[in-house]
């Protein structure tokens, strides 16, 4: 099997190389026949039979790749009725001996070898038959011509050999090159989506807060209190939503914080944790939800990214309380084992994880506690609803790879 020849831009095609060798090649015979002609004579049937040779072994070296063993045929016939027949003894072997060297380098070894032992045999033998003292070639040269035809063959194979290793380191670094670039699409899909989930738990959180806020004092000035009430209930709920937007603005701005330029000035505000878990905790009371917090065990600084998965979990947790259970109290508790944190968020909420929405996040926080080599369960309580959460107080040594899908 030939392998693929490609032509980089502004070189000849192979048809056109091939023709191009060809013509050179009949030039070259050409010339000495006609130089080795001033010093013999012949009938003129037999020059013109020599000439038409000539250019039957020369003409075929044109389909040299594509047809090579039967090029290599047609040169070698060529020869074997032109050298006895013509007197004047042009070297039409060139043309032979370029056919057996494509023929080798072209993969048909075989063939190659079997042409270069059919013409050294015929040559053995032709010359063995001849009377003594009438031999063309003596046994010197026979040797050199088994070197010579031995030598093509083996240039050739040669050739075909570095041809494959040369396609071989190509196909590699095409395929090395396309790994790289699937490398590349998938980490900026993992950025994106480890993104999206970053604004979805900050916005989807402060916004649900906000949410309950103003249909609690929407609620409450439903019921026509006096212009007192009313504003100390209206200017409560706007200060709720004004601290509860203030933040959801420093967590945007610290998210988005990775799209900036390498010339823009970083956020300042430090990123989300536990340490802000008092914080969190008022906001989701200033909706009137009874929030508690128990800590077990001692706790200990966590890795950034898996104190922001803690954060997150927590956060989450609560949006679903103020959002689909309808929920009074709830009750974190931070349980600090020796090499892992459990977090329980217990709510005496209604409704199963199947019950609430896709949305409420669930998903979303097993994949960030599994992200990190822990797990987060979700279940109904006899008083309510649980998330169990596990994590390890260490960040994996390899970057987390965030399952791909709904950012939720």
């Amino acid at each position: 099997m030939a392998l693929p020849f490609r032509v980089p831009g502004g070189r000849v095609s192979p048809r056109v190389a091939d023709a191009v060798v060809a013509l050179v090649v009949a030039v070259v015979v050409a010339v000495w026949t006609l130089v080795s002609a001033r010093y013999t004579s012949e009938p003129t049937a037999r020059t013109v039979i020599g000439w038409l040779l000539v250019v039957i072994g020369c003409g075929a070296l044109c389909f040299r790749r594509r047809l090579p063993v039967t090029v290599a045929v047609v040169t070698l016939l060529a020869c074997a009725v032109y050298y006895p027949l013509s007197a004047q003894d042009g070297p039409l072997m060139i043309a032979f001996a370029l056919a057996l060297y494509t023929t080798a380098a072209e993969g048909r070894f075989v063939a190659a070898v079997t042409l270069a032992a059919v013409t050294l045999l015929a040559v053995g033998i032709g010359e063995i038959r001849q009377e003594p003292g009438r031999r063309q070639i003596d046994d010197t040269s026979l040797a050199m011509l088994a070197g010579w035809l031995i030598s093509l063959v083996a240039v050739g194979r040669a050739q075909r050999t570095r041809l494959a290793y040369l396609h071989e380191v190509e196909q590699r670094a095409l395929a090395a090159e396309r790994e790289q670039e699937a490398r590349a699409r998938q980490s900026a899909s993992e950025e994106r989506l480890r993104i999206a989930r970053e604004l979805h738990d900050v916005l989807g959180h402060s916004i649900s807060l906000i949410n309950v806020q103003s249909g609690a004092v929407l609620h409450r000035l439903s019921k026509k209190p006096g212009p007192d009430v009313a504003l100390a209930a209206a200017e409560e709920a706007l200060e709720a939503v004004k601290a509860t937007s203030k933040d959801a603005l420093r967590e945007l701005r610290a998210t988005l914080g990775v799209l900036r330029q390498a010339d823009e000035a970083a956020p300042t505000s430090p990123t989300s944790g536990l340490a802000l878990l008092g914080e969190l905790v008022e906001r989701a009371r200033s909706t009137g939800l009874d929030v508690r917090t128990s800590v077990a065990g001692t706790p200990v600084p966590l890795a950034p990214p898996v104190d922001l998965a803690a954060y997150r979990i927590v956060q989450e947790s609560l949006t679903n309380v103020t959002r689909h259970s309808g929920a009074r109290t709830a009750l974190i508790t931070l349980d600090w084992g020796a090499d892992e944190l459990r977090l329980r968020i217990e709510d005496d909420g209604e409704g199963s994880p199947e019950e609430r929405p896709l949305g409420s996040g669930i998903r979303g926080m097993a994949e960030r506690a599994r992200a990190f080599g822990g797990e987060l369960a979700a279940h109904n309580t006899a008083e309510g609803f649980l998330v169990d959460a596990r994590l390890p107080l260490a960040a994996p040594t390899t970057s987390p790879t965030l399952p791909k899908g709904d950012p939720r």
